[in-house]
């Protein structure tokens, strides 16, 4: 099992209610993808810390989370939601079950 956790900083004119459209509209576009196992989305809880919220997905495989990073819903999402309100971004991808080796995700 395969999460992808992605950490975002918003841009200066991003608002509250901005971000509240954009969790929802995560949510509603990247759930139609039959790949996404498992999808969390959320926002800082304390003003210090350096990202404002973050996107984790989870899908079975490195393959399988390829495949969803070519579906047209992820464009779109990435389109009306990282493009119009991310200034900064860091992904990374894990492997979820113990003793897996990592080669073989």
């Amino acid at each position: 099992m395969i999460c992808q956790v992605s950490l975002f900083t918003l841009k200066p004119e991003v608002t509250a209610d901005r971000l509240e459209e954009m969790m929802w509209t995560t949510r509603a576009i990247l759930l139609k993808i039959r790949e996404v196992l498992h999808l969390n989305v959320g926002k800082r809880i304390k003003i210090s810390d350096p990202w404002h919220w973050f996107v984790s997905i989870e899908a079975e495989s490195l393959d399988k989370l390829a495949i969803l990073q070519d579906d047209p819903h992820y464009y779109k999402f990435l389109l009306e939601v990282v493009h119009r309100s991310v200034e900064t971004q860091q992904v990374m991808v894990f492997e979820m079950e113990p003793r897996k080796d990592v080669r073989y995700s």
